[in-house]
This record gives structure tokens, sequence and C-alpha cells, in this order.
């Protein structure tokens, strides 16, 4: 297997303890035409020195050594604000990620080299296939659940969202270097800020190769799935928290309007009512969700307009949805309405978090 690349690539590895395999993967990828590769020992044990050693005497290999462990996120950081102070960057196509365990085979890495030099506007993810028997149930649900989340959030379809296998062209290298996570959750806020910043993915299919069962894996299924879903669900999590928050004060505004207003027309006052208490609480959701949800630092007048048309149309579209399915299927008003809105609820979180609240 040779390359024909035109262009540099920096192969960039992450490792942790590993094994004395990795040094002949090394020595494979040399023999391959990749004579660009950071390794970052990111805290092994004293018995690996002699494996990182030897691979720093080797031709375009440098070692960025961590003295304690910091994280698979943190060494991807490291390595890419190394690639960014390479006076030379310009003559490379950009950085390819790659985890030491030997899973991600050199044929594959090529395809992603031979793709980012026709693509440098691109996230490109390469893809494993799930479906296969021998993939570890854990691997394949996780994957699957973390999936199926993005595309319920942001409306994204992302198959395989925790590949280590990922080519970052040069101009994108900078976004990526300074996003927050140490851990495995850095490479989620990789997809997050792709989606945020309307960068695009390209999945590029790979052989799904698991060694002894993925039984060398750093990866804590507890502990770092929390970190991976806090990063993904955050927002989320904090504007369904706000808009139960403002639900409850409509509720108590209107009450308090029912009250306080002296209206002799009974369904004038319940109408005035509302409209108050709606009022009041829309701004406070609209507050709420710009510093609390999305952490906006954008200027009230360029998101407000944006918000109340959003309050319009969802109201619309709610009353139009709820009577035509009533009027075709004659099923209760309430469940239709709960349905309906529920589905309005999840939409107006992506359209609020990408195009109202992003910056």
């Amino acid at each position: 297997m040779s390359s024909d690349l035109d262009k540099k690539i920096l192969i960039l590895i992450p490792a942790l303890n590993p094994t004395k395999e990795f040094e002949e993967y090394v020595d494979l990828l040399i023999e391959n035409s990749f004579k660009n590769i950071v390794v970052i020992n990111d805290g092994s044990k004293e018995e690996c020195k002699i494996i990182f050693d030897n691979i720093s005497k080797k031709e375009g290999c440098n070692i960025i050594t961590h003295e304690v462990n910091q994280g698979k996120g943190k060494s991807l950081k490291d390595g890419l604000k190394y690639f960014n102070e390479l006076e030379n960057k310009n003559e490379f196509s950009g950085v390819i990620t790659v985890d030491c365990d030997g899973q991600h085979l050199v044929k594959d890495i090529l395809s992603i080299a031979k793709e980012m030099e026709n693509n440098s506007e691109s996230l490109l993810l390469g893809t494993r296939d799930f479906t296969r028997k021998d993939v570890p149930p854990k691997s394949s649900f996780g994957n699957k659940a973390t999936s199926n989340v993005f595309r319920l959030l942001y409306g994204v379809k992302i198959s395989d969202t925790q590949t280590g296998l990922r080519g970052i062209p040069t101009n994108l290298v900078e976004v990526f270097s300074n996003l927050s996570g140490d851990r495995y959750e850095y490479e989620s806020n990789m997809l997050i800020e792709c989606i945020l910043r309307k960068i695009k993915f390209v999945e590029i299919p790979i052989e799904t190769v698991y060694i002894d069962n993925n039984s060398n894996s750093h990866f804590r299924p507890i502990h770092d799935s929390i970190s991976i879903y806090w990063k993904i669900l955050n927002s989320f999590i904090k504007y369904s928290a706000v808009s139960i928050i403002s639900c409850i004060i409509d509720v108590v505004l209107f009450k308090i309007f029912l009250s306080i207003l002296n209206i002799s027309v009974e369904n004038s006052l319940i109408i005035v009512s509302t409209v108050l208490a709606r009022i009041v609480s829309s701004f406070v959701n609209f507050g709420l969700n710009k510093k609390v949800a999305f952490n906006s630092n954008k200027k009230i007048k360029s998101t407000i307009i944006k918000y109340y048309t959003l309050c319009i149309v969802q109201m619309l579209v709610s009353g139009l949805a709820v009577s035509g399915i009533f009027a075709l299927t004659h099923i209760s008003e309430v469940l239709i309405k709960i349905v309906v809105d529920t589905i309005l609820f999840f939409i107006n979180y992506r359209v609020q978090r990408i195009f109202i609240f992003n910056e």
C-alpha cells in the first residue's frame, strides 16, 4: 500500500499506556508515507517510556508528554495547538486524529487523507458499521443512543458520534483548538461546534475493528458517558427548566391579573389576564433562554424580533395542527395538543439554539 497524496498530513495520536504493538503501528504509518506524526503521551505508566522513546527516534515523529493523565480531549487540543504553531502548516491539508490501539487501519486513514485534499471545509468522520455482530454491545448501544440524541436535538444525523478517526482540514484546526472538554466529551463538543457553525460533516465508511473485544479502551462507561451526555444535553436541560419556570410564572400572573383587574365582562377579563400574563412570562422566558440556556451575548435587538416571530408561528401552527388533526381523527383535543406541543417544544429548541441565540 502506498500513498499518492499531494500535500502533507499530520497524524495526531493520543496515547495512554500503549502496548508494544503501538510502535509497530507507527512504523506502518511511516511506511505508507505518513511522515509527520505527533504522539501525546497522556501520563502513561513508567514501563511505557521505552515505547515513546523509540518512537521519538523515528524520523518525523514528535512526542508531547503529559506528566499526569489529562484526558483524550486535552491531548487532542494540545496536538492541534502544536499544529497551529507550525510555520509551514499551510503545506499540510490538515490533521487526522487516530487512536493508539490499532483499530484504525492504514487504508482507512489514507481514505480520510485523500478526501481531505479535496474537501477543506468539512469535518471528516471515519464511520463504523454498528450493525455487525462482532461489535461489542456497549459500543453499539452507546453510539446509537448518542446518534439519536443528536438527531432529536439538532436535526442532524451522525452515524458514528464517537469515532476517533477524524480528518480536520488546516483552516478548521483553530476552530477546535480551544473548545471546552478535556476527556471524551471533547469529541462531542467538536460535533456540536460544527452544527452551530454550520460546518458540514462528511462520513467515510471504515473497517470496524475491535481488538480483544475493545478491552484496551480507557473509556469509563459511567463517568465518561455522564460527561458526554451532560455536554450534549446541557442547554436542553436548562431550556426545559426555563420553560417550566416560565409556565409557572404565566399561571401565577394569570391568577393575579384575574384578581386585581376590574372588568365587567367575564370573557374579556380572562382574555386580558391571559395576554398580560403571557407578555410577562414570555419576556422572562426570552431573557432566561438567552442568558442561561444558550449563554448568548448577541444583542437583544437582533434576537427578540426573531424570538417573538417564532412564538407567533408556534402558536399558529399549534392551533391549526390541533384543529386539523381533530377534524380528521376526532381524537381528544387535549391529547392532540399534548403531542403537537411536545413536537413543537423540540423544534423550538433547535430553532432557538441554532438560529436565534447562536453566535
